[in-house]
């Protein structure tokens, strides 16, 4: 990697990283907040909700990445976003609820689109064999402020408030926009669409990449399925650490930390692995971990919980940097925002809706049973994957390059 490429992937990361941060921070402390001013545990849960409802029009959201440059795109929706949430300062009461729900939901929008830009813009400033290591890298920064944040916006709350951590989470914005700022990345500007090209077909050319494509469709089906399954699973938590381990909620918070330590190695470890193994390979392997730690989590024991939770931690990454790292190398460079954005909602909106039935089944069926069944769908979907022929390109489709 050049002097050039090493300090644009620098710069890059240390933008993840801070904006990580403070959308980690903010992110604890959002549902905190709401919880705090109306007592209400529902209204607390639509935080969540309302951070991950836009990723329903990622294809949308991920049309706008890919026509304009990604760069500009990436520090100027940083800077609304810096520019946005001292308006929370402003919630105070239970009345004023309303303006933190539409800040979350527009808070979910940059984040979709700057996603989209992020994973497209990587695709077309590094070296291909290198998007592996990068991606895996960047779950390690993510993951890694996982670690810290939390404790440190739930400190901050209980201190001072909310005003600090919405005050943070503005500086890393601007921070965040200051560093992609000085990355060294030339871009094209996008081409003008001509006026037969409408949004609704650019919408849709994400679908319509991942479908062609013998290498993506395989891994988006299983990063779905896997995060299907990862959303029972979490609905399943606080019934492991309550029923099975007889803790108190706040346990969670260990077994999350130990998962989030997971991730770190699963991250570092990714792009190596990456290198030696077929992307399909990895997501089987992957989903295989996954499904035999959910398993696990069914004995009623802390050391068994605590492994668990770290296998966890790195199954789930390796499939979803699998997934992302073939998005990269295999989209048309003017349609990787579009692809990516597909590929976010084709993997995260199974888990959101997973976590709501998962609730629903937790309180009907004995985790004793539901973990080791979902641990037995698991392990049969990876050797589905990992024994299945590639299907090919699908007929009348253009098709993807095959690695």
């Amino acid at each position: 990697m050049t002097m050039g490429l090493r300090w644009t992937a620098g710069l890059y990361l240390t933008g993840v990283l801070v904006s990580g941060f403070g959308s980690t921070a903010m992110w604890l402390a959002s549902g905190i907040w709401v919880k705090s001013l109306t007592g209400s545990d529902s209204l607390a849960a639509l935080t969540v909700f309302a951070l991950w409802a836009p990723a329903l029009v990622g294809p949308l959201l991920g049309t706008a990445a890919d026509r304009v440059r990604r760069r500009p795109l990436m520090v100027w929706s940083n800077v609304a976003m810096a520019a946005l949430l001292p308006t929370l300062l402003w919630v105070d009461s239970a009345d004023r609820v309303w303006l933190l729900f539409a800040v979350l939901v527009l808070y979910g929008v940059q984040g979709t689109v700057h996603d989209a830009a992020e994973v497209a813009l990587a695709a077309s400033a590094l070296d291909k064999r290198l998007l592996g290591d990068f991606n895996g890298l960047r779950t390690t920064v993510n993951e890694g402020v996982k670690l810290v944040a939390p404790l440190l916006a739930a400190g901050l709350f209980a201190r001072y408030g909310a005003a600090p951590v919405a005050l943070l989470d503005a500086a890393t914005f601007a921070l965040a926009a200051g560093v992609f700022a000085l990355m060294r990345v030339r871009e094209e500007k996008p081409a003008a669409r001509p006026a037969s090209a409408r949004w609704a077909r650019d919408i849709g050319e994400g679908l319509r990449t991942i479908r062609a494509s013998p290498v993506l469709r395989p891994l988006m089906l299983t990063g779905s399925f896997t995060m299907l399954l990862a959303g029972v699973n979490g609905a399943a938590i606080y019934a492991v650490v309550d029923r099975g381990l007889g803790h108190s909620p706040t346990y969670a918070g260990v077994l999350y930390a130990v998962q989030g330590a997971g991730s770190v190695v699963a991250g570092l470890a990714a792009g190596p692995l990456l290198r030696r193994v077929t992307g399909r390979t990895l997501a089987a392997a992957g989903l295989a971990l996954f499904a035999l730690a959910v398993g696990a989590r069914a004995v009623p024991h802390d050391g068994v919980a605590l492994v668990a939770s770290g296998l966890i931690g790195v199954g789930l990454p390796l499939v979803l940097v699998a997934a992302m790292t073939a998005v990269q190398r295999e989209a048309p460079a003017d349609a990787v925002g579009r692809t990516a954005a597909t590929a976010h909602t084709l993997l995260f909106v199974p888990n959101a809706v997973a976590l709501a039935v998962g609730a629903g089944l937790v309180a009907l069926v004995d985790i004793r049973v539901l973990l080791p069944l979902l641990a037995a769908t698991g392990v049969a979907g990876a050797a589905v994957v990992a024994t299945r022929k590639a299907a090919p390109a699908v007929s009348g489709l253009p098709q993807s390059r095959v690695p």
